[in-house]
């Protein structure tokens, strides 16, 4: 089978997708296409989606500002669709597009990779600093993959409280301002930082300092533009180990890619390659 997969969004143009997808193809040994389908905000969505479903495409991702946008012209959403409210990941099957999101997945995967004995120990305390989307989407895999004390910080209370209700079974969660979660720095093993600060052009910002940190702490940053945030030197400079967030856009993508053909693809080698490449771009 030859795939045709592609990403759409808007502005796209500097996308990593098409560069990993096209290794995973080779990887994989298998034969297809990923294209950029940027859509920009001055045409019609629904027009644009009709073409778009006339090609008959295998498979394709969406990023912002469409993963909510998305949703009305899908035929299905899996349950983690469903709970984020958002979808970055479509499959055509015969005919019918499903959601998928495979964001937060990807978070955890990337982490269990670089720090695999993490989920073996049961007293694990992980710290998630924000409530948005992407904190709504890692603290549900986190807690589906049996982490079982999953703090959050943020600085408006009720959205925080808003993502605890995910909760289910006996996992523990506390919601903290972020001057309390400053203050309490040491009681965590995995302090992820997982909002927008700190991105380019503000990469000199962080939305909270790093003191005091636990010993053997990782710090663990979902910015990748620039690789080394203000967030994670803080924390090199704190000792702690560091997680990076070109690891969640392989992951998640890796994700994807078992989707829409049923084959999960090594990502052996590519951590460093997309490292390099960003490394490149800064």
């Amino acid at each position: 089978m030859n795939y045709s997969l592609g990403l759409i969004g808007y502005p796209i143009q500097h996308s990593l997708s098409p560069w990993i997808h096209e290794r995973f193809f080779k990887k994989t040994s298998t034969a297809g296409t990923y294209r950029l389908i940027e859509i920009s905000s001055n045409v019609s969505f629904t027009e644009e989606m009709t073409r778009l479903k006339a090609e008959g495409l295998n498979g394709f991702n969406v990023t912002v500002p469409y993963k909510e946008k998305i949703i009305p012209f899908l035929d299905k959403m899996d349950e983690n669709a469903k709970v984020m409210g958002a979808v970055n990941t479509v499959v055509n099957e015969n005919g019918q597009w499903i959601g998928y999101n495979t964001d937060g997945t990807g978070y955890v995967r990337s982490l269990q990779s670089k720090y695999p004995k993490l989920l073996k120990e049961k007293k694990t305390r992980l710290l998630l600093i924000g409530a948005g989307g992407a904190a709504r989407g890692i603290y549900y895999s986190l807690i589906k993959a049996g982490f079982q004390n999953v703090d959050i910080a943020n600085r408006t209370i009720k959205s925080a409280e808003n993502i605890k209700n995910l909760k289910e079974g006996t996992i523990h969660t506390n919601i903290l301002s972020l001057d309390e979660a400053q203050q309490q720095l040491h009681l965590y093993d995995v302090i992820i930082q997982t909002t927008s600060v700190g991105m380019k052009p503000n990469q000199h910002m962080s939305i909270i300092q790093l003191t005091n940190l636990k010993t053997d702490c990782i710090a663990s940053d979902i910015v990748y533009q620039p690789l080394q945030t203000e967030f994670l030197k803080q924390g090199e400079a704190q000792r702690a180990h560091l997680h990076y967030g070109h690891t969640m856009l392989l992951y998640q993508a890796q994700a994807a890619f078992e989707i829409w053909t049923g084959i999960k693809p090594s990502t052996d080698g590519m951590d460093l390659e997309l490292m390099n490449k960003l490394r490149g771009n800064e």
